[in-house]
């Protein structure tokens, strides 16, 4: 099973960062080169614990449909998304906040994934799917940077 590591250096601070992180339209906007959008659970405003939401995209040009459940959270530190219902075999993502000792951040997320189809999916996984995966984090993350830095979004300024 494919795991992986992302670290982005911030700067703002975490409270900031962990807040932006859970806002539904700062995802969205993240997300816009796949076409992501929330369609149930909270589709917009912050997440918190326990919440779900399903989001709708466009990878590989075909549409897909996961449900995410936010199944850990010590605020501002960290916070844990899971799929439960989506694509994936197995989804998690944890999503690090830890100050930098210059009033900035540093932002560590891990992922952990597994594709179906057994064989086939794990084929998947090596040929295409880790590469994209850390393309698609690097990728919201610096969305998430952009906005933390340029004082935009919900959260403390």
């Amino acid at each position: 099973m494919p795991r992986f590591e992302v670290s982005t250096s911030i700067a703002a601070p975490p409270q900031r960062v962990f807040e932006l992180s859970l806002a539904v339209e700062v995802h969205t906007g993240s997300m816009a080169g796949s076409a992501e959008r929330a369609v149930g659970g909270v589709t917009s405003g912050g997440l918190g614990l326990g919440d779900t939401v399903t989001w709708q995209a466009r990878h590989f040009g075909l549409p897909w449909r996961m449900t995410s459940r936010i199944s850990a959270l010590d605020e501002p530190g960290y916070f844990v998304d899971e799929q439960v219902r989506g694509p994936f075999r197995r989804w998690w993502h944890a999503h690090h906040f830890e100050p930098d000792g210059r009033g900035g951040t540093l932002m560590r997320d891990v992922v952990e994934f597994a594709a179906p189809l057994g064989p086939l999916g794990r084929v998947a996984e090596w040929v295409a799917l880790d590469r994209y995966m850390r393309r698609l984090i690097s990728t919201r993350n610096e969305h998430l940077k952009a906005v933390a830095e340029a004082g935009d979004g919900p959260g403390p300024g």
